[in-house]
């Protein structure tokens, strides 16, 4: 059985311009994304936060909104196509900057949530848009090393954005930290919060106004719409499917992208966390997602060089996850930096997942290629739930620190491997 999907109808000279076009956005996701590591800390401090499990609810609120919104935002491409659904993605993404002004000025962790899960709202739209039209642009077996090149501008841009928005908010955190343990006069702790807090006004306004006009390019661009069209083994498989849950391997494949994502954010957004808890100070800490991002971009060079060359996608998945297990463990028996950096080189080993899982978690669905797409988005909610029984097992359990990472990371990297090995071709049709 083999899938074709291209581009159509509208006929381009080359698809390099398209690619331009989705290599920006991608480094859009990336910057958005991974400021999660540095608002964690930051909002913990600003918001007077009392633990751990709390200030992870960054990350919760940000990647639920992929869980509610991904089927609905297949639905919304289906009347606007994928160019206007991008420009409409980047347009609520810029709404949700905009929450942080107020919600700096009033220091209320509700109002951060509520904008986070608003900028979520408008990546789902952009995801669902965005991963098809890489894996269909060109045949499928390469698709994985198309993704990669986007997630190089996905992982560039999310190396930096730590690295700026830490200079602007945490520059001064530690300090900051210092003073509220020897501080008794309210007013005056109100005083350095409010200070703290209302650091990330400007980052954030600059952002919307970054993001309002890329919207307008996006619309104003020569982005061709394409539709999925299906080969005769295809249009076979159709007829006898009705809906994507008569797929397996895509319910799989959903299933591992839940897993995947949670052990990215893991080793992207709460290293930091797992650092504090060791004892690093934050003027240290507020680095490491960055050590993880660079290590997925060099993963991410290596996939473009030996994908589908030398290895394919589906053998580049199964090393990865096994690579995943040992880090994992080697992490839990190791101490202080070692430990973090076993962590940090996570990045190497998760760098091929997602460019492997989703084409094949989309492999054959023909005409179902959005909707199966927005239910493999939905996927990355675990990003909002693995952080989260980590920081339970640590804080509200007493596990040890590195025994809670292992317990999260170890069942995740193990799916993954199976979905390597045989979840991949459960329920697919062979010729």
């Amino acid at each position: 059985m083999e899938t074709v999907i291209s581009p159509a109808p509208v006929k381009t000279k080359s698809d390099s311009k398209p690619l331009l076009i989705i290599c920006a956005l991608f480094f859009i996701f990336g910057f958005v994304t991974w400021l999660n590591g540095t608002l964690i800390p930051f909002l913990k401090i600003a918001c007077d936060l009392k633990s751990d499990v709390q200030a992870l609810f960054v990350t919760f609120a940000f990647y639920m909104a992929y869980f509610f919104l991904a089927l609905p935002s297949s639905y919304i491409l289906k009347k606007t196509g994928y160019k206007n659904g991008m420009a409409l993605g980047l347009l609520i993404m810029a709404i949700g900057s905009l929450i942080f002004i107020p919600a700096a000025n009033t220091r209320t962790f509700g109002f951060f949530l509520t904008g986070l899960f608003i900028q979520g709202t408008g990546l789902s739209l952009l995801q669902t848009a965005s991963n098809p039209y890489a894996s269909i642009l060109g045949p499928i077996e390469s698709a994985a090393r198309r993704i990669s090149i986007m997630g190089i501008c996905n992982k560039i841009a999310g190396a930096l954005s730590p690295v700026i928005l830490g200079a602007i908010v945490l520059n001064s955190a530690h300090e900051v930290e210092g003073k509220l343990t020897s501080v008794t006069d309210p007013s005056a702790r109100e005083v350095l919060l409010n200070d703290l807090a209302s650091k990330v006004i400007v980052p954030y306004a600059v952002m919307a106004l970054v993001l309002i006009v890329l919207a307008f390019l996006i619309k104003r661009s020569s982005l061709p719409e394409i539709e999925a069209k299906e080969s005769d083994d295809a249009a076979e498989m159709a007829g006898q499917r009705t809906n994507v849950f008569q797929y397996p391997y895509l319910l799989l494949g959903a299933l591992c992208l839940f897993f995947y994502v949670g052990v990215e954010v893991m080793a992207g957004d709460v290293i930091g966390t797992y650092g504090k808890a060791l004892g690093m100070s934050i003027d240290k800490t507020r680095y490491f997602t960055s050590f993880t991002l660079i290590a997925m971009l060099a993963g991410y060079i290596i996939g473009i060089a030996t994908i589908p060359k030398y290895i394919s996608q589906q053998a580049s998945l199964k090393y990865a996850a096994i690579l995943g297990i040992i880090l994992s463990v080697l992490a839990y028996l190791t101490n202080g930096y070692t430990s973090v950096v076993c962590i940090a080189l996570l990045g190497l080993a998760n760098a091929p997942m997602w460019p492997a899982i989703f084409p094949l978690g989309i492999h054959g669905l023909g005409k179902l290629t959005k909707t199966g797409s927005a239910l493999l988005v939905m996927g990355i909610a675990g990003g909002a739930i693995v952080p989260l029984i980590y920081a339970n097992l640590k804080d509200h359990l007493g596990i040890a620190n590195n025994t809670a990472f292992l317990v999260c990371m170890l069942p995740c990297y193990v799916f993954i491997l199976y979905y390597a090995i045989a979840g991949y071709k459960v329920g697919l049709k062979a010729k």
